[in-house]
């Protein structure tokens, strides 16, 4: 069978109404990770959807306990790992997804919706998990196959496979399992799928995340409010404090004036890659604000080569009933995006430095949470050329590069410690509500990418041996 016929085996899955049928039955197990009173439909997702559907393609499966929450909460967010070895000198991908969902938030969905019933309105299917990342796996998995049935059973390369199931909570544990494992999660490659494309008729490709970094500013003046009236004049107020603190950190137009918390340079792999990029082009988009932020970048250049700092929340005295009275507290949570070539490991240094230095001894600053480092692979990799060759012999349409994806996702945990060369090729789009009441996946984007990804794995089966031989020899010259 061709590369083309393979492809139309994709087509017939999805026109069949087979990959409907599968995503529903994904959607319905309400795999909700932050629901840290039961765990079990994060089991029944990988025993009862991922090992049927993997053991039948040939795989090994394991599922295994999180080493690091296994402890303080017994049985919480497992990892599937499945191995299909058909040489072991033989090139290897290791490909994943995440099984869990934000929750489901049921009664603010649309009328006639259930986040746990995929439902198709035209072109768009609703789901909890739909685009955020059932849908995403469920295509990668069965385009392997098609390939898979194409080539009678031999593939040509090695797959590995990693599902998680506690993305949406930050991924606990990830590090700790790839790090104990790392041995048995060796491979050439990593290609996976998750977040948003470009926009929703361009194929993209990007090569890592920007990472994440959240911080509290607190000023904490005195117990309790005075009156305004007998005290105007003669207490500081926190709220004051706390927002010139901020304006000291980032303008009236959102530039950040902070240099030592922005990156070293735009590299000119990455001003090159970002050229022809254009942003915010689906309908139902916000308009971008073409004044705020950094005026030399373009708006691609801000949002995928450069860092943003953003104030989340805020809050001082009673907004819900305020009175008259001068608040001594005040608070706000804030976050840095950013991209490689950060001095990410001295933000909170870096931030305490610069208020010193401004005069706001009395404004604390804390990390909150996890940070998401920043990762990117360089974008004249050999795979990159490969996989945006793929895409484009498939689509017919030239597929937007994105050195790095403007949020964050654990990419880190592949390229860093892992070592893997790490390509994404996402199959949902900006305005698929993502985490928010009425998540949804394109139908015309999923017959697409059906078709991308079975492309994609005829082509490493057939070139995915010479770009291994010629990345390493460039390596070692």
């Amino acid at each position: 069978m061709s590369r083309q016929l393979s492809i139309v085996a994709s087509e017939s899955y999805f026109d069949s109404g087979e990959f409907f049928d599968a995503l529903s039955q994904r959607v319905a197990i309400k795999s909700e990770s932050q629901n840290r009173k039961d765990f079990q439909p994060l089991y029944t997702y990988l025993e009862d959807v991922m090992t049927p559907e993997l053991e039948a393609m040939g795989f090994k499966i394991s599922i295994l306990p999180n080493p690091v929450t296994e402890e303080e909460a017994p049985g919480s967010w497992p990892f599937l790992f499945a191995e299909r070895i058909e040489d072991p000198s033989a090139l290897t991908l290791l490909t994943y997804g995440h099984g869990d969902v934000v929750l489901g938030y049921d009664d603010q969905w649309k009328e006639g919706l259930s986040p746990w019933t995929l439902t198709a309105t035209g072109d768009r299917w609703y789901g909890r998990g739909a685009a955020d990342n059932k849908a995403q796996h469920t295509i990668n998995l069965a385009s392997l196959k098609s390939v898979l049935n194409a080539k009678d059973g031999k593939l040509g390369f090695n797959v590995k496979v990693l599902i998680e199931t506690g993305e949406e909570v930050g991924s606990p544990g990830l590090t700790e399992f790839c790090t104990l494992h790392k041995e048995a999660l060796k491979a050439d490659l990593f290609l996976a799928s998750d977040g948003p494309r470009l926009d929703a008729n361009s194929p993209t490709v990007f090569l890592g995340s920007r990472g994440g970094f959240n911080f509290d500013l607190t000023v904490n003046l005195r117990e309790g409010a005075h009156h305004s009236g007998n005290w105007g004049g003669l207490l500081s107020n926190a709220g004051t404090r706390l927002a010139h603190a901020w304006a000291s950190m980032v303008d009236a137009k959102g530039r950040i004036r902070v240099p030592s918390l922005l990156p070293n340079e735009l590299p000119d792999a990455v001003r090159e890659a970002l050229q022809d990029i254009k942003v915010g082009l689906d309908e139902n988009n916000p308009d971008i604000d073409l004044e705020w932020g950094e005026p030399e970048l373009s708006p691609a250049e801000q949002v995928f080569g450069w860092n943003t700092l953003e104030m989340l929340a805020c809050k001082t005295g009673n907004p819900d009933n305020p009175v008259n009275a001068i608040p001594g507290y005040a608070k706000a949570n804030c976050q840095i995006r950013f991209v490689v070539g950060t001095d990410s490991d001295n933000f909170l240094k870096n931030i305490r430095t610069h208020l010193t230095e401004q005069g706001f001894d009395d404004v604390e600053v804390s990390q909150n949470g996890e940070p998401m480092h920043a990762t990117r692979l360089n974008p004249d990799d050999p795979w990159v050329d490969w996989a945006l060759k793929s895409l484009e012999k498939t689509t017919n349409k030239k597929t937007a590069l994105l050195p790095n994806l403007g949020g964050s996702i654990p990419n880190y945990v592949f390229s860093d410690i892992l070592g893997l060369p790490t390509v994404w090729v996402p199959h949902s789009y900006p305005a698929c509500s993502q985490h928010a009441p009425n998540e949804h996946v394109l139908a015309p984007v999923c017959r697409e990418a059906l078709q991308i990804m079975t492309g994609l794995f005829w082509d490493l089966s057939e070139q995915g041996e010479h770009i291994r031989q010629a990345r390493n020899a460039s390596k070692s010259n």
